[in-house]
């Protein structure tokens, strides 16, 4: 599942990822209202959480802005107030749901959950791609010879590619979205996971290889054998 995060207040955004992200979601961490809406615009998201209080857009005009733009993705609003007004400012915008700060990361697992339940994009809980495909749920990535669990970073890279559905996704956004924008590994670290998974696909029997864009990125393509 790939979540759009949206978060002004960078230990929380750091925290609340990390959470995320062990459980083997990818998650995308922005900061500010404007990067929310162009991440949004750009990237197929199963839900989005947008904190009510952010510079350059709130998370309210984000989401009137998003709506207004066709993107029905479903919506988790993060407020700090309590007030009866500000829950009904974001339903009118079109959230499908809000939750009061402060919370417990098991409560916002669990209305992600919720939501990604509700979104028709979502229903296909496997993807697939040739003879391969990718469990959402337990992680496993299955060919005609093999299967495997993989681990988190291998997941998350391998949905964002299969995914994208044959277009390329640059190391930048891998990296940005796998590690972090505040990660300190290097960027060559996305090679060394690219790596490890050609290796599994080649072990499944998979007819899909990872193909690389010089100077674009990765994608994945039918095998030439």
């Amino acid at each position: 599942m790939r979540i759009l995060y949206a978060e002004d207040e960078k230990q929380m955004s750091q925290a609340v990822t990390a959470v995320l992200k062990h459980s083997n979601y990818s998650v995308d961490a922005v900061y500010d209202g404007e990067e929310a809406v162009d991440w949004a615009l750009s990237t197929d998201y199963d839900v989005i959480v947008l904190d009510i209080m952010m510079p350059k857009k709130d998370g309210i005009e984000v989401l009137k802005e998003l709506r207004n733009n066709g993107i029905t993705t479903p919506a988790l609003l993060l407020t700090a107030k309590s007030q009866i007004e500000d829950r009904v400012a974001g339903l009118d915008a079109g959230a499908d749901d809000y939750l009061s700060k402060p919370f417990s990361m098991e409560e916002l697992m669990a209305r992600i959950r919720a939501l990604s339940r509700r979104n028709q994009h979502y229903t296909q809980s496997i993807l697939t791609m040739g003879n391969t495909s990718l469990n959402r749920s337990s992680f496993l990535l299955s060919g005609p010879d093999s299967e495997f669990t993989l681990g988190s970073k291998e997941y998350q890279i391998i949905e964002m590619l299969m995914s994208a559905n044959g277009s390329t996704v640059s190391p930048d956004r891998i990296m940005d979205s796998v590690w972090g924008l505040e990660s300190e590994a290097d960027i060559s670290i996305v090679w060394v996971y690219i790596s490890y998974l050609r290796k599994k696909l080649k072990s499944i029997g998979s007819d899909m290889e990872i193909a690389v864009s010089r100077g674009n990125g990765y994608y994945l393509r039918k095998s030439n054998g």
